[in-house]
């Protein structure tokens, strides 16, 4: 081409940046499935998810005059997303600090529908690990939903948690570590 993006990315986001509404949704849409598997992965519920990725695309909306059209967009609106969940789980802290009891979302981890016995076994153990993997503090379990989970590169997720890639692997280490000693065979 002509030295631009072999996307249209770039012509989207300076009429983003002009108000156009179509645009918006034609330059997020792609990007949708994964940033809600993301939102999901960090919240464990999928109404927090969706709320958290509405807000987060609200905020890309409000905030489009920040947008530089010769940057990639996926990076950002991971980073708007990851802010959204990390906003959604500080105030669930404090709800559950303040109520002293746990807010308990529902997960689902399989179907609904009875299976045999080694299908429950492996629906007990998907839940014991997602459990597991909510329990984790924010820092590791960021860097293990982006490493792990949504098959990112150390140097892509530390570009996008603002740190170095030596970080990225430390915490990945130490949250699959501390995996280990809560779930016997990891």
């Amino acid at each position: 081409m002509d030295g631009r993006n072999d996307t249209p990315d770039e012509e989207l986001v300076e009429k983003i940046i002009a108000g156009d509404k179509a645009a918006f949704g034609r330059l997020v849409e792609p990007h949708l499935p994964r940033l809600l598997g993301l939102a999901r992965r960090m919240l464990s519920s999928a109404d927090e998810a969706e709320d958290a990725l509405q807000n987060a695309l609200a905020s890309v909306w409000m905030a489009r005059a920040k947008l530089d059209p010769r940057k990639p967009v996926a990076a950002y609106l991971t980073t708007v997303t990851l802010n959204k969940c990390r906003d959604r789980l500080r105030r669930q802290k404090v709800v559950r600090l303040l109520s002293l009891r746990a807010l308990g979302p529902d997960v689902a981890v399989a179907a609904d529908e009875p299976g045999p016995d080694v299908e429950i076994a492996d629906r007990q153990l998907l839940a014991q690990v997602t459990n597991a993997i909510d329990r984790l503090p924010l820092r590791l379990r960021e860097a293990l939903v982006l490493v792990a989970i949504e098959g990112r590169s150390h140097g892509e997720v530390a570009e996008l948690l603002g740190v170095t890639k030596k970080s990225v692997e430390t915490r990945v280490y130490r949250a699959r570590q501390r995996l280990r000693i809560k779930i016997d065979f990891l």
